[in-house]
């Protein structure tokens, strides 16, 4: 590429950076988004004169280069010709290193830029920034922004979606020995999107990439292990893939909250998802604005929580939650003191780290008998920061503040007996303190319980509690994003971009995720997947998500096997599934269903009786079924009348049940239900007429 040309494109992107961050500010006045870029435009400026610069010192060897074949060209024939020619060929490998060599750091320093920008701001024309950088750091060969430039043609994250390119840039990245690219190959095969679906080579994609160091890979193989998916069901090799993801992510989770996941069911609201309890929507996030401005100080303080660490789709905005933190604060909300003083212990943008004004803040919160300002102090305590070590005042202030029920005071105290940090080692106090915290989801006490487990320390050694643990531990990494990307991407109609999104995290073991593929499937909507392969790979997802505990992925598995939807008609055992669904999950839909099918004696003996129990449990169990059960009932009773009253010989014996379905149809129930609510509509009709 000519100097000239990058220059200009350099410019453009100039130019584009200025307008994004104009609009960004404009945004925010108009719309008060929740982030904008610490990128100034002072850096972009600085960063390419130094491109400029190390171009024009290219331009200066490219001269010498040309003078050199010029002076070639005039040397005689002999030793002097060879010495010389050996000359320019070694200064020519020279020059060339050294152009490569500055193409590489221009690259590299693109891409480092995009990542800023990127990490700096979630919103949508400032990833589009981002994503200009990366395109030019990986036309200049840097692989790192090749991989990010292969995931957003697969995921479709900015632009139109193109699998193919997407596969042979991943294609491209193997051979570079990119493990990021191992394991989308391996993740594409498994579900056959744009390749072959090809098991096997699947698990070779993924085997190479857990080599060369993907968590993913690590936790999909982890995940197939402990399942038996096309291997040999192992729960110690499942362990030691589930580990070193576990590993990782606990070190991460020690230096922060960790990552919020909103986990949206699309099978929970198909009609409205913008109503999901998950997601906060834009309008219901203004009147709690609203309230909170008004003094409202328990929103104050929600809304404080949500920016700290953006949740309920909210971005994450440090300067917002301190804000909101501070106005509680001054009304008198311990929480919010309590909250403060962790933000100065952690230290931000909008709070620098500060163990003084921590301790001010925590000791405020204390004073009320704050729990999370007594678990405060004690981590000042502990750690030394701004006091003394003292581990008998940190396990003074960490046993107020477990008493109150806070988890991550009684995760502190687990691992004092743990570790025997001021302590004498105690693994039974240890354990009893992880469990507490973990259930209430504490994630680094789920992880030292899976650590115990795992080793048999302080608790009978158990393989497969260790694996669910550590799968839960798993579970928190950053890929997890992928599932607001993923839900917005369906709210907004991006049917196969969610799908392929959804469709990993599926294979990485994510329950809700799969029941969330195989609903996208079964709706037909989506186009990466040819028709006939949509229903057989929803049944897979149904029953991997069924097994992990889904009960109306088992309904639906039910349902699959009963009308013939991507396998065999088998009515056995779709009422297999409905038992199961039934007795474990105490499901409604399932009850009804296998009373049906004992009515009519589908795939199991006919059982009237049993049929009017499952009805009856049915509508006890959700109030949702008490129509379908009475019009179920009313069926149920009116043929069992009329067949014994118009085709019962009771004297001779000689007479046969007739078959209603030769004479009305395979759907005759259906006629008989239409025709009793006819009745009951004329005479309803009738009485108040």
């Amino acid at each position: 590429m000519k100097p000239m040309s990058l220059l200009i494109d350099m410019l453009i992107i100039l130019e584009v950076t200025i307008k994004y961050i104009e609009a960004g500010k404009h945004n925010k006045k108009q719309k008060e988004r929740n982030v904008t870029t610490q990128v100034s435009v002072y850096e972009i400026k600085l960063f390419l004169s130094n491109i400029l610069e190390r171009r024009n010192s290219i331009n200066v060897i490219n001269e010498k280069e040309n003078l050199l074949e010029k002076k070639e060209n005039q040397h005689n024939l002999g030793i002097k010709e060879i010495q010389n020619k050996d000359l320019w060929k070694r200064e020519k490998n020279h020059l060339g290193k050294q152009a490569k060599k500055n193409t590489i750091d221009e690259g590299d320093q693109l891409f480092k830029m995009g990542l800023k920008i990127l990490h700096q701001s979630k919103s949508q024309k400032q990833k589009a920034e981002a994503y200009l950088l990366f395109a030019k750091a990986a036309d200049m060969g840097n692989l790192k922004a090749m991989e990010k430039m292969a995931d957003a043609l697969l995921f479709g994250s900015f632009g139109t979606q193109n699998v193919t390119a997407a596969i042979q840039l991943y294609e491209s990245l193997a051979k570079e020995g990119s493990y990021k690219a191992q394991n989308a190959l391996g993740f594409l095969s498994s579900y056959g999107i744009g390749m072959e679906y090809n098991q096997a080579k699947a698990l070779i994609y993924y085997t190479f990439g857990s080599a060369g160091g993907s968590m993913m890979s690590q936790m999909i193989l982890g995940y197939r292990y402990l399942s038996g998916i096309n291997v040999l069901q192992n729960c110690e090799v499942a362990l030691n893939h589930y580990k070193k993801v576990a590993d990782y992510i606990a070190d991460k989770l020690e230096k922060s909250e960790g990552i919020p996941v909103e986990k949206v069911r699309l099978t929970e609201r198909p009609e409205n998802l913008s109503s999901n309890s998950e997601i906060l929507d834009w309008d219901i996030y203004q009147y709690y604005k609203f309230l909170a401005e008004r003094g409202d100080v328990q929103i104050q303080v929600s809304l404080g929580q949500l920016h700290l660490i953006g949740r309920k789709g909210l971005d994450q905005d440090y300067f917002k939650a301190l804000y909101y933190f501070l106005k509680a604060a001054k009304a008198g909300s311990a929480n919010a003191m309590a909250f403060i003083g962790k933000m100065y212990l952690e230290g931000n943008a909008a709070a620098p780290q500060n163990n003084a004004t921590a301790f001010k803040y925590f000791s405020m919160a204390a004073s009320k008998g704050n729990a999370i300002g007594l678990h405060g102090l004690g981590l000042l305590y502990f750690h030394g920061k701004g006091v003394p070590v003292n581990y008998a005042e940190a396990l003074k202030y960490f046993q107020k503040a477990a008493e109150k029920g806070w988890p991550n005071a009684q995760f502190q105290l687990g691992f004092m007996y743990y570790s025997g940090s001021g302590v004498w080692k105690d693994y039974k106090l240890a354990f009893k303190y992880f469990y507490l915290a973990s259930q209430s989801g504490q994630p680094l006490a789920i992880y030292y319980l899976a650590k115990m487990y795992a080793t048999g320390t302080g608790v009978l050694r158990s393989c497969r509690t260790a694996v669910e643990l550590y799968k839960g531990v798993c579970e928190l990494g950053h890929w997890a994003e992928k599932f607001l990307t993923a839900y917005f991407a369906y709210k907004d109609g991006d049917i196969d971009s969610s799908l392929v999104q959804y469709a990993l995290l599926a294979e990485m073991g994510y329950e809700v995720a799969q029941s969330n593929s195989a609903f996208i499937l079964e709706s037909k909507k989506a186009k990466i997947l040819e028709k006939e392969k949509m229903y057989p790979m929803a049944l897979l997802l149904w029953n991997r998500a069924a097994i992990q505990g889904n009960a109306f992925a088992r309904v639906k598995l039910g349902d699959y096997h009963y009308y013939g939807y991507g396998t065999k008609k088998d009515y056995q055992t779709a009422a297999t599934h409905y038992s199961i669904a039934a007795d474990k999950h105490r499901s409604a839909q399932a009850m009804f269903n296998l009373a049906y099918m004992y009515e009519h004696g589908l795939g199991i003996t006919k059982n009237i009786h049993l049929a009017r129990r499952l009805y009856d449990l049915a509508a006890r169990t959700s109030p949702d079924a008490h129509i379908p059960v009475f019009f179920a009932l009313v069926k149920l009773e009116t043929v069992h009348l009329l067949r014994d009253i118009l085709f019962c010989n009771q004297f001779t014996m000689r007479w046969k049940w007739m078959n209603l379905g030769h004479t009305l149809g395979p759907h005759w129930d259906l006629f008989v239900i239409g025709l009793i609510v006819a009745v009951l509509i004329f005479l309803l009709r009738n009485h108040y007429g």
